[in-house]
């Protein structure tokens, strides 16, 4: 009768060292970060033709975002709005010309948390310089960390 109890305490005792030792692993890693993934996701800009954007030329701080668009639509471009959602919008006219680029930077309002990664979504209202549709949208979604 002895010997099925000690066998049993000893099974217990063996598996309870087991859990344990993974509950303080999963603990460490997760005080290193480890789960939390938006901070391995890489930057990205993505808009919707006529116009591009660069990913390794998008930058954010605490108070504005900064994104350099290229116009690949075979003519000039006057844009009125550029529009980041969870950030705000800067309404300065620009002409970009044919596959030329232009620096955008949007203030954002209330400001970004340093060291987090801001994901939105980004809207170009703009113009052909021939006439053409009045106000345009091309769209897409920005995703970078902030400085």
């Amino acid at each position: 009768m002895d010997k099925r109890g000690q066998a049993a305490m000893e099974f217990l005792m063996t598996y309870g060292w087991a859990i344990l030792a993974a509950v303080i692993v999963i603990g460490v890693l997760a005080s290193f970060g480890v789960f939390s993934p938006s901070k391995y996701v890489p930057t990205s800009c993505t808009l919707s033709a006529p116009f591009g954007c660069d990913k390794s030329q998008v930058a954010a701080t605490t108070t504005a975002i900064s994104l350099v668009i290229r116009n690949g639509g075979g003519e000039s471009m006057d844009i009125s709005t550029v529009n980041i959602t969870g950030c705000g919008a800067n309404t300065t006219r620009m002409t970009i010309a044919d596959q030329g680029t232009q620096l955008v930077s949007v203030t954002c309002s209330p400001a970004l948390t340093s060291g987090e990664k801001f994901n939105g979504d980004v809207s170009v209202k703009y113009t052909p310089t021939s006439g053409g549709l009045i106000n345009m949208t091309s769209s897409g979604s920005i995703t970078v960390k902030v400085a």
